[in-house]
């Protein structure tokens, strides 16, 4: 076991490089068809954001997990002083860094890991992390991000987690499993992404077994959705 577990954690570096090379790859052709922000995030925003942040609106610090274009980035300006976006993708940021000086808005760009998060203890107060979960390439990073998520989130913080499930009616499969979705660049050459297909009740665990507090989930548009806290929060609090 312990060979098998080492063995793992020479493969884990390699497979998320491939992934982060393949939005590199895509990343502005990508970047151009996701224009706008997910109903669901708007929501989740007109829900938490006065709560999270109305005792420290000069200080607080919203997260784009997995920022992408920086679509969602854009939103949390609104709420937050301080906006960063993190991706693995070079590609990507620079994609971001392009909308922001379009559209005018502050958001401080940063390549990382989102199992690794380069962000203080208790100093996020909203967290957007969407359509990302699935493409880390392995439980174990998974799990680890979602930790990380809760290391960062402040005592009062919000978040939004979300994750492609077998719910979609894309897929017959009830259990989660790792797949590849093709992406066609405009010259018709294709692009395999690697997913990881969460069962709703997979998503469910992985959040229970991880540091956050979760205050409520739901599925919308074959999505996995929670709405999770920091794990020194009582989740009680917003009844």
């Amino acid at each position: 076991m312990a060979e098998e577990q080492e063995r793992g954690r020479v493969r884990d570096p390699a497979r998320r490089a491939a992934v982060r090379d393949t939005y590199d790859r895509i990343a502005t052709h990508f970047a151009a068809t996701r224009a706008y922000a997910w109903p669901e995030v708007e929501g989740f925003l007109e829900t938490h954001a006065h709560v999270c942040t109305s005792d420290s609106s000069e200080s607080a610090v919203g997260l784009d997990l997995g920022c992408g274009n920086c679509r969602h980035a854009e939103l949390l300006t609104e709420h937050c002083a301080h906006v960063v976006g993190l991706d693995v993708s070079r590609g990507l940021l620079e994609t971001g860094r392009e909308r922001a000086r379009e559209r005018e808005f502050d958001v401080a760009l940063c390549q990382g890991d989102a199992s690794e998060l380069p962000l203080a203890t208790n100093s996020v107060a909203l967290a957007v992390y969407v359509a990302t979960l699935h493409h880390l390439p392995t439980q174990r990073a998974r799990r680890a991000s979602l930790d990380e998520l809760a290391r960062v989130l402040a005592a009062d913080g919000r978040a939004l987690v979300s994750a492609w499930s077998t719910a979609h009616d894309k897929f017959d499969e009830t259990e989660g499993f790792d797949t590849t979705i093709e992406w066609t660049l405009p010259d018709g050459e294709p692009v395999d992404r690697f997913y990881h297909i969460y069962s709703p009740e997979e998503f469910e665990t992985d959040l229970a077994e991880s540091d956050l507090e979760v205050l409520e989930w739901e599925l919308s548009s074959g999505n996995c959705y929670a709405t999770v806290a920091g794990s020194e929060t009582d989740p009680d609090e917003d009844a």
